[in-house]
């Protein structure tokens, strides 16, 4: 003879037990990216035709993502580039670590900015949409600060 409350026992165990090993599966590692963009600056261009622009984007997910390309209505193009050993080069896609960030700084990563449509004033805000592999279009609003200036270190 077979109990009634035997069987719901037993599919509340084995639903319990499902649902514990589908848990198992989603490890943080396996979390997609997770970006956010800080510290974001243009200093006043000298030249009338090119500009650089600095940020940090970081991914706070369990995976990586990449910087695929960065468009601007200022700009005919906007390039990453990376400074080694002194020499400015390039590069068509960049790497944002899971748990990590990228920092765009002077004398190392970088924005250029070129083919200015106009040259942009301490004060302005230049908008930046910086486009990834995985994640969506990030727009960044990116305020045009002194020539000279130099941003806080330390974060």
């Amino acid at each position: 003879m077979r109990r009634p409350g035997a069987r719901a026992a037993v599919l509340t165990a084995s639903l319990t037990l499902a649902l514990a090993l589908a848990g198992c599966g989603s490890s943080e590692g396996e979390s997609g990216p997770e970006l956010s963009v800080s510290g974001a600056y243009m200093p006043q261009p000298v030249s009338d035709s090119m500009a650089a622009g600095f940020l940090t984007i970081r991914n706070d997910g369990g995976t990586q993502d990449e910087l695929t390309s960065v468009t601007s209505d200022i700009a005919g193009t906007v390039t990453v580039h990376e400074t080694v050993d002194s020499a400015m080069r390039e590069i068509r896609n960049l790497a944002v670590p899971a748990d990590g960030e990228v920092v765009f700084r002077s004398g190392a990563n970088h924005l250029m900015f070129e083919k200015l449509k106009r040259k942009p004033q301490q004060g302005d805000t230049v908008s930046v949409v910086l486009h990834f592999a995985e994640s969506g279009p990030v727009t960044v609003e990116m305020p045009v600060k002194p020539a000279t200036y130099t941003p806080a270190t330390g974060h």
